[in-house]
C-alpha cells in the first residue's frame, strides 16, 4: 500500500503538551529538576516554554486538523487552572481541540474536581497515574493509589458516570493488573499511553511487553497511542521503533490504534516532521483509509471532537 506522507492527510494529535513557565508552576521542570527519575534522561531543553505557536511552528509542514492536550504535570494545587489555561489558548489559537486533564482519584475531593474541570466543554477525559513500582514485577498492592485500593476504584467510576474517557500512563509490568481493571469498567473507554512502553529491547522484554499487551487489547474497551519510542539516554532506532508500532498494530488492530506525537517531550529523540514521516512509514502495510483512521478518525471518535472546531 502507499503511504500517506506527502499527499497532505488529515492529522489529530491525540497526546502533546503545552506550558507557559511563566504562569504555571510546573515542579519537574523548575525545582524538582531530576534527570534521573525521568524515562529519557536528560530533559534540560524541555524546561523552556512551549505553546501554542511553538506546537504550530514544529508541526507546520503537516495539516494538524486538531490536537489533544494531555495534563503536563502542573503542580496539582493548579489542576484547574490548567484547564482554564488551556481554553484560553483554545480561543486564542483554535488548539488544543480536547482536553485531557489531571484529578487525583483516590481523595474525598475527587467528584469535586471532576465537576470543576466539567465546567469548561473541551474536557473530555482525565489522566490520573495509579501508583505503581519503579522496577519491573516489584508490588505495590495495598498502597494507596494503586490499582487495586477501592478508592482509587470508586474515583475511576467516576469518570463512567460522567462520560469521561480516562488516560492510562503505567509501565509495562502493570499492564496485566491494568486488563483486570479494564474487565471491571467494561463502558469506560480507555486509552494506553505511549504503546505500553516497551523499554526493554531484549528478545525476552519484548516477549514480555508483547504478552502484557495482548492481555490489555483483550478489553474491548481499551485503545493505544502510537507514541513516544524513546529510550533513555539512546537515539531513536527506526528499525526498533517500526517493530513496535506494527507489533502494536497487529495486537489492537488499526480500529483502536491512534497517532500521538507527545511533543515537546518527543523532541528530546526526534523533530516533528521526521516523526510524522517515520509513523506514516510504518503504517505503510495498511489501506489508505486504515491509514487515515490512525493518522485521525480514530482520535476524534475517542475524544468525541467536534471537527467544526479543529484548526
Amino acid at each position: 500500500m502507499n503511504s500517506l506522507a506527502g499527499d497532505g492527510v488529515a492529522i489529530v494529535d491525540a497526546h502533546h503538551h503545552l506550558w507557559d513557565l511563566s504562569t504555571g508552576r510546573y515542579p519537574w521542570l523548575q525545582e524538582e529538576y531530576d534527570p534521573k527519575s525521568f524515562f529519557l534522561g536528560e530533559y534540560s531543553d524541555l524546561c523552556i516554554n512551549f505553546l501554542p505557536e511553538d506546537y504550530q511552528q514544529v508541526s507546520r509542514d503537516f495539516r494538524v486538523v486538531a490536537t489533544v492536550h494531555v495534563e503536563a504535570e502542573r503542580d496539582r494545587s493548579e489542576q484547574v487552572a490548567e484547564t482554564k489555561w488551556l481554553h484560553e489558548q483554545y480561543e486564542k489559537y483554535g488548539m488544543p481541540n480536547a482536553v485531557v486533564a489531571h484529578a487525583w482519584l483516590d481523595r474525598p475531593e475527587t467528584e469535586e474536581r471532576l465537576l470543576q474541570h466539567l465546567q469548561f466543554p473541551l474536557v473530555k477525559g482525565i489522566r490520573s497515574k495509579p501508583v505503581t513500582s519503579a522496577r519491573p514485577y516489584q508490588s505495590v498492592k495495598g498502597q494507596r493509589g494503586t490499582m487495586q485500593d477501592e478508592s482509587w476504584l470508586r474515583g475511576l467510576s467516576l469518570l463512567n458516570q460522567y462520560g469521561l474517557s480516562w488516560d492510562l500512563r503505567v509501565p509495562q509490568w502493570h499492564l496485566v493488573e491494568a486488563a483486570d481493571v479494564a474487565a471491571q469498567f467494561p463502558d469506560l473507554p480507555i486509552v494506553l499511553n505511549h504503546h505500553g512502553f516497551a523499554w526493554d529491547r531484549s528478545n525476552e522484554g519484548l516477549r514480555r511487553w508483547r504478552s502484557s499487551m495482548e492481555a490489555i487489547a483483550r478489553q474491548p474497551n481499551v485503545h493505544v497511542k502510537l507514541s513516544e519510542f524513546g529510550l533513555r539516554d539512546q537515539p531513536w532506532d527506526w528499525s526498533a521503533n517500526s517493530y513496535i508500532v506494527r507489533e502494536t498494530l497487529a495486537i489492537f488492530g488499526w480500529e483502536r490504534c491512534m497517532f500521538a506525537s507527545n511533543f515537546p517531550v518527543a523532541g528530546l529523540r526526534i523533530s516533528y516532521a521526521d516523526l510524522v514521516h517515520g509513523v506514516m512509514r510504518m503504517l505503510d502495510h495498511l489501506t489508505q483509509d486504515q491509514q487515515a483512521a490512525v493518522m485521525a478518525k480514530n482520535a476524534i471518535r475517542f475524544y468525541r471532537i467536534n471537527q467544526t472546531n479543529a484548526f
